[in-house]
């Protein structure tokens, strides 16, 4: 899609995230404009995260003498009413966001109130806490082995018993 709209470079945002949260190939991007380039993005959302970030982000280019273009709304933040309509349409991007944002969390409340819990089920057990710690405190079974038998990774055996990775570690400096 950015080919069609004519773009040179592309930059590409692998991650997701929230406000304030680095975003290196945005920067990459703004970074590289000069003056006379037209910044093209697939979306109005993609330029900040917020309002405020993404109005300050616009002024920024507009100042630098870089213009902007968001391949799905059609902006042009050339003109006092496409800057206008930018303003109206991340102020309803936002609004929208927070109405999820709202929303979720009541399901979430009204899911604890009802005794469910989010998140994975536990892997392992209070049976399989007790053999593991059994296990562990005998000594002669590696925590490899330990977490085999448990049925869980490493890691995950880790996350369980944090102070096993720190004997691991000691028996493995010796």
């Amino acid at each position: 899609m950015a080919a069609k709209a004519g773009c040179e470079k592309i930059f590409e945002e692998k991650k997701s995230g929230k406000a304030g949260t680095k975003r290196p190939s945005l920067e990459a991007a703004l970074a590289f404009l000069r003056p006379e380039d037209v910044l093209v993005v697939w979306k109005l959302d993609r330029l900040g995260r917020s309002l405020v970030e993404m109005m300050r982000t616009i002024d920024t280019l507009r100042q630098d003498g870089v213009k902007f273009q968001s391949i799905t709304e059609h902006f042009d933040s050339e003109t006092a009413h496409g800057r206008f309509a930018l303003q109206m349409h991340g102020a309803m991007a936002e609004y929208f966001l927070d109405l999820n944002r709202e929303r979720t969390m009541e399901g979430l409340k009204a899911a604890l109130a009802r005794g469910r819990k989010g998140g994975r089920p536990q892997k392992l057990s209070a049976e399989d806490l007790d053999a593991a710690r059994a296990l562990l405190a005998a000594g002669t079974i590696s925590v490899g082995d330990i977490a085999k038998r448990m049925g869980v990774s490493r890691p995950t055996f880790y996350s369980y018993f944090p102070q096993a990775r720190r004997r691991a570690m000691d028996v493995a400096s010796i």
